[in-house]
């Protein structure tokens, strides 16, 4: 299904709404702006498997974009408006855009890129122009409303959040599939797991350029319901939506759950949440405390799943079978899950090792203009299985406990350290706002955990309170778990979506060693 489907059918129901100024797009509105959008595609030569590029905030006019380029038949790469110019240009150019869109919000980096992707020939703004931009309101309004002949849907090709190095485009296959009958695997997620069906309301918290808050997006679209988008997150907020919405679906990273918990008592207990059916949280490791404290307060609705912007395997839990497993991020539904040594070995059940998926979309993704990196997610036994670069453990009953990224692991005097414990412990003190842990170099163990922690309103970095932080962890964690020092920021590094931009901290601690992050 698609837009156009209900703009025939309930031409007038919500597809999307703004959540700070009530703007509405109806389903005739969103499928005629996409219709005019595809249209002027094709009226500038691009073709099916062609490719479009935007940068803008949480937008009204977002989602029709990307249903634009889907209607074109191309692929689209929504870009992280956190984005500096360098950052822009680095995938406009590595993605081979030919058309680029961006809003005013974006003004300076935008004026900046001009001459700098060679491959780009249309360039549009929202919100107002710059000089070698075009009005993109103008445009398309000049452009016929009615659909393409003959489509095809196009496919969205999204970047990794650059936590561990440069971005890296996830290119899948392109479908090739008639725009009517083409379907996507997270809208039949949504409607098998999450119970989506066209009187859903569903709140979406994030940044929309995300891999997860667009699918899910354009999954509730395929299903005729409505989107209400925030333009940036706020607990009070979110709270207060899904009352004043009655929504009934939303999607979350753990993150927000510890913001919302540490709201005020009577602040939490001002808002009704009880038409939510199912809140679904990905994108990071939940801690066991965080999670249990949510289901107790929202019920029974939690639903968790770990995959990735690659597609290569999907691994799902919900609320009953989280309580009987705490901890886990729950059994595969797409792929078979294997853990590896480092030698490429099988383990058992219990033991920790590299995370990866066998089945058959396992080894079908690429990295755009990367093969070292494709080649590096493969199982190195030629089995057909790729990894995300998880580590994590199986038990028993085959449901998976995830310890980290392989990449952050502390090495300290030959014991491994997987510095997500830490972090988890240490969130949930009162006087923290925001943590990050990692390694720095030590002379006699070659590394050492260091916290680098946001405190929370009206508490003082100190060091009292550093050592009130280091033995709090210690109560909960081997101490060779827990942080030998702590220093103190204004913010931390995160970006939006809930990942943390560790490597900018680990950088500043490195230099001049090699810290092995690349």
């Amino acid at each position: 299904m698609y837009p156009g489907a209900f703009a025939a059918t309930r031409p007038d129901h919500p597809a999307v709404i703004m959540a700070g100024t009530g703007q509405t797009t109806t389903y005739a509105e969103l499928d005629e702006e996409a219709n005019r959008l595809s249209q002027l595609l094709r009226s500038v030569g691009l073709q099916p498997g062609d490719h479009v590029a935007f940068c803008m905030e949480n937008h009204p006019r977002f989602l029709a974009i990307a249903w634009g380029c889907h209607y074109a038949g191309v692929y689209y790469t929504a870009m992280s408006s956190r984005l500096n110019d360098d950052e822009m240009q680095y995938i406009l150019n590595d993605c081979g855009a030919k058309a680029f869109i961006t809003t005013a919000y974006k003004r300076e980096a935008a004026e900046k890129l001009l001459g700098q992707a060679p491959n780009v020939e249309t360039w549009l703004m929202i919100d107002g122009t710059v000089d070698g931009y075009e009005s993109y309101e103008d445009t398309i309004a000049a452009q016929p409303a009615e659909p393409l002949e003959g489509r095809i849907a196009g496919a969205d090709m999204l970047y990794s959040s650059g936590t561990t190095g440069k971005p890296k485009g996830v290119k899948p296959p392109m479908p090739s599939q008639p725009l009517e009958e083409a379907g996507t695997s997270v809208y039949g997620l949504m409607a098998m797991l999450f119970g989506l069906t066209e009187d859903s309301v569903y709140l979406s918290p994030a940044p929309l350029y995300h891999a997860a808050p667009l699918r899910f997006c354009m999954g509730v679209h395929m299903s005729g319901a409505t989107v209400v988008v925030m333009e940036r997150f706020d607990p009070e907020e979110a709270l207060a939506l899904i009352e004043k919405h009655r929504v009934t679906l939303s999607q979350w990273v753990p993150t927000m759950f510890i913001r919302m918990l540490k709201l005020p008592d009577e602040v939490r207990a001002k808002y009704d949440v009880s038409s939510l059916q199912v809140a679904v949280h990905a994108a990071a490791p939940c801690p066991v405390e965080v999670k249990r404290r949510m289901i107790e307060w929202w019920g029974p609705v939690l639903h968790e799943y770990y995959a990735g912007t690659e597609g290569n395997g999907f691994v799902y839990c919900n609320s009953e079978d989280w309580l009987e497993h705490p901890g886990s991020v729950g059994k595969a539904l797409i792929g078979t899950l294997h853990i590896v040594d480092e030698n490429g070995e099988e383990l058992p059940a219990g033991e920790s090792g590299t995370v990866y998926f066998e089945g058959e979309n396992a080894a079908t993704f690429q990295y755009h203009n990367d093969p070292d990196k494709t080649e590096d997610s493969r199982d190195p036994k030629g089995r057909g299985w790729s990894t995300l670069g998880d580590v994590g453990r199986l038990d028993e009953d085959g449901f998976l406990y995830l310890t980290d990224r392989k990449a952050y692991m502390i090495i300290s005097g030959g014991v491994n350290i997987y510095p997500q414990e830490a972090e988890n412990v240490l969130a949930m003190h009162p006087k923290v706002y925001d943590v990050a842990v990692f390694g720095v170099p030590n002379e006699d163990f070659g590394e050492e955990v260091k916290a680098v922690v946001q405190p929370a309103e009206g508490a003082e970095p100190s060091p009292e309170l550093a050592r009130e932080l280091i033995a709090f962890c210690r109560e909960k964690l081997a101490d060779v778990k827990c942080p030998r020092s702590i220093d103190f920021r204004d913010e931390l590094p995160r970006h939006p979506t809930g990942k943390l931009y560790k490597r900018l901290l680990k950088d500043e601690y490195w230099q001049g060693h090699d810290s092995g992050i690349i």
